[in-house]
């Protein structure tokens, strides 16, 4: 049945009902949002932090030995920094090393990297040696906690710092600076940057450069008087 031009305005009369729920909506989309807009500072160049990314041979020593006298954990620290110097190891590749890749009897360690790098063989010397044998235990894991469980990034991170604290150095202190400090240290000793870059895992030799164009011994015959 057809509808007359007065029924058809008589529905198009907006009820109470319908002017309340306008009124809410519009409510909800006006008012402000409850929780802030939290944003995130913007990290700073590692300049900021620190004058440089490497420690020294003395610098590693120092947290060494620090580590040693730290805690009830410090033949397990010092010998976890004394390998992340140098073997070059990453956090994660440190914390993920086990037992089979180490060969005591012959002084060998199989170097496993992380990012895509070249695994290799590295001799293991005395101090390393020494340091890793009273850490045998019953886990495949060389780098432990008292609970039996492999450590992690965030562990090594911590000792790391509190050992710098420790040691009064004048700046703060991060794992990857031991990998910077075993390539400038071999590059100073005169390696080339291929069997660095092999050393280290370097797919790139761009990215072995930067310890050979540090290595003072390049100069050693500017200037001489």
């Amino acid at each position: 049945m057809a509808l007359t031009a007065g029924a058809r305005d008589v529905r198009k009369v907006p009820t109470n009902r319908t002017l309340a729920r306008s009124k809410l909506r519009n409510h909800r989309t006006n008012r402000p949002p409850t929780t802030p807009n939290r944003t995130l500072p913007r990290r700073q160049p590692n300049s900021a932090y620190r004058q440089r990314e490497y420690l020294t041979e003395k610098e590693v020593e120092k947290l060494i030995e620090a580590a040693r006298k730290r805690g009830r954990n410090g033949t397990r620290d010092s010998a976890a920094i004394l390998l992340a110097y140098r073997h070059g190891l990453r956090a994660q590749e440190l914390c993920q090393l086990r037992w089979s890749q180490v060969d005591l009897c012959n002084g060998r360690l199989h170097v496993n990297r992380a990012k895509g790098g070249i695994e290799s063989v590295h001799p293991l010397h005395g101090p390393e040696l020494r340091a890793l044998r009273p850490l045998q235990g019953s886990s495949p894991y060389v780098f432990v906690t008292e609970a039996g469980t492999p450590v992690t990034t965030a562990w090594f991170l911590r000792m790391l710092q509190r050992t710098g604290e420790a040691t009064k150095l004048p700046f703060a202190v991060h794992p990857h600076m031991l990998r910077h400090a075993c390539g400038y240290k071999l590059a100073n000793d005169g390696h080339d940057t291929r069997s660095l870059a092999h050393y280290l895992g370097h797919r790139n030799l761009q990215s072995t450069a930067r310890y050979t164009a540090l290595a003072p011994d390049r100069f050693a015959r500017f200037w001489q008087d």
